[in-house]
């Protein structure tokens, strides 16, 4: 893998990690009536796209939506057991490691 291979995962790593952050922040903000909440979520949303975009210019746009929103999707569920005691059944978590495994197969096959 080059630099600029390495560069732009990076970029897609900070960038679904971001979402996790602008999601969780959102439910904070109970529908945007709590400002910090609500500027945190439009700061975290701005940086995980232009994060996502900067990734974009050298990664293929269906491998890093999908993990863009596969990173986004697990962080929210796992923090969501974590943070709000969503149930975190061994159904719910075996499905999220599905989630993650892909994230990774993904990784694992894109050039």
């Amino acid at each position: 893998m080059t630099p600029v291979d390495t560069k732009a995962w990076l970029f897609l790593l900070a960038a679904g990690l971001l979402e996790t952050v602008w999601a969780l922040s959102m439910k904070a903000s109970e529908g945007f009536t709590r400002l910090p909440y609500t500027v945190l979520t439009f700061v975290a949303a701005w940086a995980s796209f232009w994060l996502l975009g900067l990734a974009l210019r050298s990664l293929p746009v269906g491998t890093a939506y999908a993990v863009w929103t596969g990173i986004g999707a697990v962080g929210v569920a796992v923090a969501g057991m974590v943070l709000f005691a969503e149930p975190a059944t061994a159904a719910r978590i075996v499905c999220i490691a599905l989630i993650a495994a892909g994230i990774l197969g993904l990784k694992l096959v894109t050039p």
